[in-house]
């Protein structure tokens, strides 16, 4: 191998190494792809002995919707506590 192809091998990892954490960020971040969960919540409320299109049957729909949303709250809030301790905390060998 010629100098000049060493020089152009090393270039080239050069560039991918310093590459590589900005297609790193390309990442899909944030929200996740929401899950579609009208069958589970239709099937608890009509186990429920709800009659669809009632007013109890948006009540125990909407309830869910609640409980979903409360339940990605506490997850979201878990995961900053955490992430905000190890920042705070760092555990030094």
């Amino acid at each position: 191998m010629t100098n000049s192809n060493k020089r152009l091998d090393m270039r080239l990892h050069l560039a991918l190494l310093l590459i590589a954490p900005l297609l790193a960020g390309c990442l899909e971040r944030g929200q996740p792809v929401m899950v579609d969960t009208s069958a589970d919540d239709d099937a608890y409320c009509r186990a429920n002995n709800v009659a669809p299109g009632s007013n109890e049957y948006a009540s125990c729909r909407k309830n869910r919707d609640v409980q979903r949303g409360n339940a990605n709250a506490r997850a979201d809030r878990a995961q900053r506590n955490m992430a905000e301790q190890m920042l705070n905390n760092p555990v030094r060998p």
